[in-house]
């Protein structure tokens, strides 16, 4: 694949095969004069006076996705951002031949060069562009600077050919293109060059080769293949559900899980915990489990996983190894809500007039980044500023009645459990309001 620097490349490559063409042909002989080749904007180009030359512009005027190349290598990203391969920039580059004379006909003379020498060259081959981009036999020491970079376009390397194209241009679209330039019209042809793939050099991770579909057969030696089953259950280990306790929407640290899926028995259970704010998921160990249907499992209620498990969207996966297995099967993902707990006791409200600040213990802790938002009689402010974790937060509401008051948590979209839904009928949780001084 090539470098950023292909586009460049391109240009300078066709500039010097129109170079040495006219060159060859002795076009310069042809109409008495000198003729240059150039890749500059045609408003920079001189048309008129002792300053008027004959001379070919090579002008790069639009460049476009390629769509045969344009998905390849997607996605490049796992779920965790980590990168999976370097998907090549594939793109058309798009441009105008014009043609300019300092006397008459010298315009059309070139152009029709310029147009044959394209046509017997449809490819770009990759001796050319090497010759091109190294400066042929000048040493690359005395060569501009932009020459000395364009030589590590790798560009005669790159997997796809470098094909030149003929483009018809109507007259609707030619008069805009050159009214958008705002540069005097000369005799002009249109060419597609495609395509170019630019693609980084950044480390990636790839997954091992598939050595057999299934154990070997001890006795032939032959793989065990594909494994059909006469039904719709799922042959691997699968999660459908993760189930807080007492019908609740999210889980609280110290509280039993539920997971419900498919071939959850086997050995060496672990549960993974992953959350968008941590950079290493979190696994609980299990051990064996013999209910292929249901895996139970309590979080962890410690100082330390307080501070390890921020409250918020989680993702839960199972890894085990099923009976007669060697290797290690993993589960889909779910999603699991991990919400914040309330230390009503530990909490003060504190009164400033109309003001009024709670100081709110909670669990587990909120870190730096984290959104905390407290409603509290009906009104929602957020948390003072705080540096994480942080055990407790400060909320300061400019207005707010005496008495009390029901509270609500809310950390990243996650609320505090203020229903307590383990009696029937559900009711509010008495230990979830706090006093407000009069």
């Amino acid at each position: 694949m090539s470098t950023a620097l292909a586009i460049a490349g391109v240009t300078a490559v066709l500039r010097d095969l129109l170079n040495n063409g006219l060159i060859d042909h002795n076009i310069s002989g042809a109409v008495g004069s000198n003729v240059t080749v150039t890749a500059i904007p045609p408003d920079t180009i001189r048309i008129d006076g002792a300053q008027a030359q004959t001379q070919l512009n090579l002008f790069l005027h639009q460049v476009t996705p390629n769509p045969g190349w344009r998905n390849v290598g997607l996605p490049s990203r796992d779920g965790r951002g980590a990168r999976l391969s370097n998907p090549p920039l594939a793109l058309d580059l798009h441009y105008l031949l014009s043609a300019y004379g300092s006397a008459e006909l010298h315009a059309e003379i070139l152009l029709g060069y310029a147009m044959q020498l394209l046509h017997e060259h449809p490819v770009l081959d990759r001796d050319s562009i090497r010759t091109a981009l190294a400066g042929g036999t000048v040493p690359g020491s005395i060569l501009p600077p932009a020459f000395q970079a364009l030589a590590a376009t790798d560009l005669a390397d790159q997997l796809e050919e470098i094909k030149i194209t003929p483009v018809t241009l109507g007259t609707e679209e030619m008069s805009r293109l050159w009214a958008a330039i705002q540069a005097h019209y000369r005799p002009t042809a249109a060419y597609q060059v495609s395509v170019v793939l630019i693609e980084s050099r950044q480390a990636t991770r790839a997954a091992l080769p598939v050595l057999t579909r299934g154990p070997r057969d001890p006795v032939h030696g032959r793989e065990r293949g594909v494994v059909a089953q006469p039904d719709l259950t799922p042959p691997f280990p699968l999660l459908t559900a993760v189930e807080p306790p007492n019908r609740q929407i999210a889980a609280r640290l110290g509280e039993n899980l539920v997971l419900h899926g498919f071939n959850l028995d086997g050995s060496n259970l672990k549960l993974r915990f992953e959350h968008p704010r941590r950079d290493t998921p979190l696994d609980l160990t299990v051990g064996p489990n013999d209910n292929g249907a249901r895996v139970t499992v309590s979080l962890p209620d410690s100082p330390q996983s307080r501070l390890e498990w921020p409250a918020g969207a989680w993702s839960v996966s199972v890894r085990l190894q099923r009976p007669g297995e060697s290797e290690v099967r993993s589960t889909n993902s779910m999603p699991l809500l991990l919400a914040p707990r309330l230390d009503i006791p530990a909490s003060a409200a504190v009164r400033n007039g109309d003001a009024v600040t709670i100081t709110l213990a909670l669990s587990p802790a909120v870190w730096d980044g984290q959104d905390a938002w407290l409603n509290a009689g009906g009104r929602e402010v957020p948390a003072s500023a705080f540096g994480g974790p942080a055990p407790s937060l400060d909320f300061a509401f400019p207005e707010l009645g005496g008495g009390e008051h029901w509270l609500r948590l809310r950390v990243d979209g996650v609320d505090s459990l203020l229903v307590d839904r383990s009696v029937t009928p559900p009711r509010f949780d008495p230990t979830q309001r706090i006093t407000v001084p009069p």
